[in-house]
């Protein structure tokens, strides 16, 4: 995105984007408005942002025109109406005046037209569609048709109900998703990147294909702090991506080790994409219950792309960095351990039964006391000195108990006069940038909830969920497969030009209740949904991640989204898995050892599929060879009598004569 921290943005946008920041930060820590006006505000903060950025063609903008500060502030006042006339929006709710009615019409005009300048025509043009349905539906043949609904009543539903533009996916961008993006700023700005960089390559950098292990943990580990894999390419794939070219591995190659990874961070818990969040409030259960579902599947991901990095490494003999070039992994914790600190004290209040909002808001304030104290504490001379002010720091922040938020509000104050009397500009600098950084990050986010509303409306307002879901039942009755096949293909066409939001929120909305009926337990059906959603942005043609990587490789992104599909293989594999054997996903009542054996088979299932698919183990597979993994791999992965015995035992073969032909291969050489 333009204006980044090393250009001096518009004064309009740098304090547009500040103001917003701290809007999101008040409502969330002292709730002073309802959720109702909290979603309007948001909306609108997000598009007067980007009408400052974009132009009408969608070009970025280095200023912006008169037109576009006046759409801008129109989109403001727009939002701003929510709250002056709140009470009585509530009392005529469904029978709007004239000024509801132009306001409504307007503002949802400007979130297709802020959604067509942000991410071009795919999304917008597909709600389109539906809100076409809602006002045509009823000329439709008997399968599809609806009863018909009026203008006033389609732009009621969707500018002023909880169903449209504010309904539950903007509620989340609202609360629960801005705050985790502002955490994943803040941890940016204060050097978590270099810190993840440091040891990851002091950890495997040395080791055999040690550049592109590199960037498999780096672009992991910052996944789970800023969950958007697109931004993760460009942050990481800069340092990631020349590194493993100049190893020797090949541009489309480095380019989908890459975005493969940085994909990855959204299914990687603690913090994972802002998909998670939705699904949370969607099907109502708490959050940390979406991310037990999500461990081992993420696992299994992560070390499928780590062993697809080995086995290509062995294949064209690439090594590691030299070790003395190789940063100490333990250094580099001992230098910037305290930034581990708010991570690790958000993962224990997920962990703990907190709600996202609150571990999202005390992560941040966390984050925003360490910056700031590690810049007082840096004058201070003595060890000890240090020691009692980070003590008495920690027991400041543990009045929190008693004052609330309040407290953590007054100790940054105090800390921001005693930096500015040290003369720590820079400092205070990395936090308001910060705070600037993080809006922007949160603009393609937030506009897609906004737009992806208007489906949820429609489908509320007409029950074509329930017309799409019947035929999917039908379907399934007699193949559950092919249900889940084209459930996929679903995900993977819509993801090939929407973002992973929307995709999810469309599919889960139509998709997901049919799998549930089918049988697919809850949590299983929507990360089904899920996954394939992130496969998208992998899945040529399109394949936003791939093309991310694209100039930075450079190579071709369509080479790249190739090669990130054969990468990325457990995130096809795994979801049907687990459809059939809920125990991966830590479903259903099993049992340990079931879930120990499903583990097991699907770890040797991913690992077949990337010795097939590389066509290298211990040393070059045969042709035969890489079809018989292919094919043990796919026993272990159908759930029929019998399939799993007959791909043990040929993946035993397999394994046992490559492992003995390689044994003696070596004998002889020797001798």
């Amino acid at each position: 995105m333009m204006n980044s921290a090393n250009t001096r943005p518009h004064a309009l946008i740098f304090y547009g984007a500040l103001a917003f920041s701290i809007f999101q930060i008040v409502t969330a820590a002292f709730s002073p408005l309802s959720t109702t006006v909290v979603r309007a505000i948001h909306v609108g903060f997000l598009l007067f942002l980007v009408y400052q950025l974009y132009g009408a063609r969608g070009q970025s903008l280095s200023r912006p025109s008169v037109w576009s500060m006046l759409l801008g502030a129109l989109a403001l006042l727009f939002a701003f109406y929510h709250w002056w006339f709140e009470a009585d929006l509530i009392y005529r709710a469904g029978d709007m005046n004239q000024a509801d009615w132009v306001i409504g019409s307007v503002t949802l005009v400007m979130v297709f037209d802020a959604a067509r300048r942000l991410m071009g025509w795919a999304l917008p043009l597909i709600c389109l569609a539906f809100v076409a349905y809602a006002l045509f539906g009823q000329y439709l043949p008997d399968a599809l048709m609806h009863r018909g609904y009026g203008l006033d009543q389609v732009v009621s539903q969707l500018a002023f109900s909880t169903e449209g533009i504010y309904g539950t996916p903007t509620y989340v961008s609202s609360s629960y998703i801005f705050l985790f993006i502002l955490f994943g700023a803040f941890l940016e700005q204060a050097g978590m990147l270099k810190l993840f960089n440091d040891v990851a390559i002091g950890s495997v950098g040395h080791t055999r294909g040690g550049p592109a292990k590199v960037s498999v943990l780096s672009s992991g580990m910052m996944g789970t702090i800023n969950g958007s894999g697109v931004a993760n390419v460009v942050s990481t794939g800069q340092f990631t991506i020349p590194l493993m070219k100049k190893f020797g591995y090949r541009a489309e190659f480095a380019g989908a080790v890459e975005a493969t990874s940085s994909m990855g961070g959204q299914i990687m818990p603690p913090v994972m994409g802002a998909v998670a969040f939705i699904m949370a409030e969607t099907i109502n259960v708490p959050y940390v219950e979406i991310t037990k579902a999500a461990l081992i599947p993420a696992v299994l991901y992560f070390f499928t792309v780590f062993l697809m990095v080995h086995l290509e490494a062995g294949r064209a003999g690439l090594h590691g960095l030299p070790k003395d070039e190789c940063p100490s992994p333990l250094a580099a914790l001992k230098s910037r351990w305290y930034l581990l600190l708010p991570l690790v004290a958000l993962v224990v209040m997920l962990f703990s039964g907190f709600t996202p909002l609150f571990a999202g808001m005390m992560g941040l304030a966390l984050t925003v006391v360490l910056i700031m104290g590690n810049g007082i504490a840096r004058h201070l001379g003595p060890k000890g000195l240090r020691y009692a002010f980070w003590i008495g720091l920690g027991l400041a922040c543990a009045t929190f108990n008693q004052f609330g938020i309040t407290a953590i509000f007054v100790i940054v104050a105090v800390l921001t006069v005693l930096l500015l009397a040290k003369r720590e500009q820079g400092i205070l600098a990395t936090v308001v940038n910060a705070l600037y950084q993080g809006a922007l990050h949160a603009l393609p986010v937030g506009v897609a909830c906004a737009l992806v509303g208007v489906i949820i409306g429609v489908i509320s307002l007409t029950g074509a969920a329930t017309i799409v879901a019947g035929y999917i039942i039908q379907l399934g009755e007699h193949s559950l497969l092919l249900s889940l096949a084209l459930t996929m293909l679903t995900c993977l066409v819509l993801g090939m030009g929407i973002p992973t939001i929307p995709n999810y929120i469309i599919t889960s909305s139509i998709a997901a209740p049919a799998l549930l009926e089918l049988g697919v337990p809850l949590i299983v059906s929507h990360m089904f949904v899920f996954y394939f959603g992130i496969m998208a942005d992998l899945t040529p043609p399109v394949a936003l991640a791939a093309f991310a990587a694209s100039p930075i490789a450079k190579a071709s992104g369509l080479k790249i989204g190739i090669r990130s599909l054969q990468i990325a293989i457990a995130g096809f594999v795994v979801p049907y898995m687990a459809v059939y054997a809920p125990e991966l996903m830590l479903q259903g009542d099993a049992g340990l050892a079931a879930t120990v054996f499903v583990v097991f088979k699907a770890l040797l299932a991913v690992s077949l599929w990337g010795m097939g698919a590389i066509g290298y183990w211990l040393a070059p597979f045969a042709w035969w060879e890489r079809l018989a993994a292919v094919a043990a791999a796919a026993l272990l992965v159908f759930s029929l009598p019998l399939t799993d015995e007959l791909g043990l035992g040929l993946a035993a073969l397999l394994l046992g004569r490559h492992w003995w032909w390689y044994r003696r291969q070596r004998a002889l050489a020797v001798a």
